[in-house]
């Protein structure tokens, strides 16, 4: 890494220290029903939702109905979807005549927007109109965003709440999260990046000449907005094939590291808002500490390992000649960003659950690859994606208390609420859902022939890249490793279906657990009492989230970028 690597990773670690108490206590604010200094321009918006939606913004739901609701509105919204892509040919604003989406791929891309995973077996300036990009995928980003933010507020009034059979509102948070949080956010941010250099229009593609002669076909398209909401709400599906690696989408070294900001902003400023709305910043002090470890130790990781490059590549480089290796890894990077920040920019999504991507991942090296894979494997938590990050990290806090408990003779207690076995039960369940939809589609994948068919290499890479796509889609990240052509009937239907177990099931057993404890009485804290809001705890949280990980996958990673490491430095 250079002095510049470095100075812009610290550069960011401030900008994120201002912004989190900021953003967490506006977002305490407003899931408290508390007024803002912008009443006079969001109350009217939401009281014209609640009254066309027929909206009782009073009332509250239990959480099988705050579920109902959830799962009724999100296929809703993901049909709506699927029918704009496959008649997307008849539809205005379509000046490349893009033809109707195949029905796997619509399948597939409905799901990956629906479900926050943005997986994209498509070229977004070919196969997208500018109708489907805006009014299709963009709505789905704001709409996959609040859905998992409302699920983390349902949980934090879960553990807050005593005595209490009702979790909120679903439709008010839905909308609070879109009209006061999302949408001015992702307004202020689509101008900084328009400015910066990113594209925003709705005419077709621009034709140039050359200087020596020939033509080039120049994109268009509403990117600007499309990418504000894509990095801030963890969404990652970007209007071009290239993702963040296009020039039209990421300019800049300024536009690059804002982007990064743009992805870590809600997700880690989340714990401060548990602190706030629970009443304790310790509490949500401690989350966010493991969260920011992991998250740095990844970053880090990346850069070091992407920036001194390829071991056998520098060695054979150096025998030929006298001259210094600089650089690092820069195949299937972006030279106007290095290898470092590409490192860093990618490891941030993969930590998120963004997916964007402005280097090819398919051509880091097997631990820099490794350390994307596994920022996955952790469940996203680190800090994960907006909502689904928070609620993932205290399911594993409560985990984490019942195993102190059971270890140092402590009650297993957290924010005064037991845990007890019916939690547990459910935590389990969630822990071992993603590993079970990921690896068992994978197993069954390098197994089937026309699925190997798929991939573009063979050996360790190639089981790496199969395993990628399917803890990517499990895990609604949805990056890739660019070795596999997915766009084929099985993986089209093989990847929604990892994508939607991933998501709506662990969803359902958050609101079950919040459910449960809300209905719980709180204790006082007493000598018994495991301490939760310590850095002690923080460290503990770490632990127990890289040891779970490493229990589910390590054969498989040992099988994976471990053997092409070990492979690569042998020299062969």
């Amino acid at each position: 890494m250079s002095g510049a690597d470095v100075l812009q990773l610290l550069l960011l670690i401030v900008a994120l220290a201002i912004t989190v108490p900021l953003l967490g206590n506006y977002m305490a604010r407003v899931y408290s029903g508390q007024k803002s200094r912008m009443e006079w321009l969001f109350r009217p918006v939401e009281s014209f939702i609640y009254r066309i939606s027929r909206i009782d913004s009073a009332g509250e739901q239990s959480w099988r109905s705050y579920a109902v609701s959830l799962l009724s509105f999100s296929t809703l919204a993901m049909f709506l979807l699927y029918a704009i892509e496959r008649v997307q040919n008849h539809l205005l604003l379509n000046p490349t005549h893009a033809g109707a989406v195949s029905a796997p791929l619509a399948w597939n891309t409905a799901m990956s927007f629906l479900t926050n995973t943005n997986w994209q077996n498509y070229a977004g300036e070919s196969s997208m109109s500018i109708f489907t990009q805006m009014v299709g995928l963009t709505v789905e980003n704001f709409i996959s965003a609040a859905v998992g933010i409302s699920v983390a507020i349902a949980l934090i009034r879960g553990l807050v709440r005593r005595r209490s059979s009702t979790l909120g509102s679903f439709w008010v948070d839905l909308t609070r999260s879109i009209v006061r949080l999302l949408l001015p956010l992702s307004f202020c941010a689509a101008i900084i990046l328009i400015a910066s250099g990113v594209i925003e229009n709705i005419h077709g593609p621009t034709i140039v000449h050359t200087l020596a002669g020939g033509q080039q076909r120049l994109p268009s398209g509403s990117w600007g907005s499309q990418e504000a909401i894509k990095q801030l709400g963890t969404n990652g599906g970007g209007p071009s094939q290239a993702n963040s690696a296009n020039p039209f989408e990421n300019p800049n070294g300024f536009s690059n590291i804002f982007e990064i900001w743009l992805m870590l902003a809600i997700a880690f400023s989340l714990p401060w808002t548990f602190g706030k709305m629970c009443g304790d910043r310790r509490q949500g002090g401690a989350v966010l500490a493991a969260m920011f470890v992991l998250w740095l130790g990844a970053g880090i990781s990346a850069m070091a390992i992407e920036g001194a490059g390829n071991s056998t590549l520098s060695k054979k480089i150096e025998q030929a000649s006298t001259s210094q290796v600089v650089g690092g890894n820069l195949s299937g990077k972006e030279v106007r960003f290095g290898s470092a920040m590409s490192a860093l920019f990618d490891a941030s999504a993969t930590s998120t659950s963004t997916g964007a991507s402005d280097s090819t991942n398919d051509s880091y090296t097997p631990l820099g690859g490794g350390v994307l894979l596994v920022n996955m494997m952790l469940g996203e938590v680190s800090p994960g994606g907006v909502g689904s990050g928070l609620y993932g990290m205290l399911l594993l806090a409560l985990l984490s208390v019942f195993i102190a408990g059971l270890m140092v003779g402590r009650t297993p207690e957290y924010l005064g609420k037991k845990i007890q076995a019916a939690e547990m039960k459910l935590v389990a369940i969630y822990i071992l859902i993603v590993p079970m939809f990921a690896l068992g589609f994978a197993g069954v994948s390098i197994v089937l022939p026309h699925a190997k068919n798929s991939l573009r290499n063979s050996g360790a890479h190639g089981l790496t890249e199969v395993i990628y796509a399917f803890v990517s889609s499990a895990n609604n990240n949805g990056s890739a490793f660019s070795g596999l052509h997915a766009n084929t009937t099985y993986f089209n239907v093989t990847l929604g279906l990892a994508m939607g177990f991933g998501r709506f099931a662990l969803i359902v057993l958050v609101l079950a657990i919040a459910g449960s404890l809300g209905r719980k009485q709180r204790i006082p804290v007493s000598a018994g009492t495991f301490p939760t809001g310590t850095p002690l705890f923080s460290l503990l949280l770490v632990g127990v989230t890289i040891v779970i990980v490493g229990l589910t996958y390590f054969p498989v990673l040992a099988l994976g970028p471990l053997v092409e490491h070990f492979t690569a430095v042998s020299g062969r």
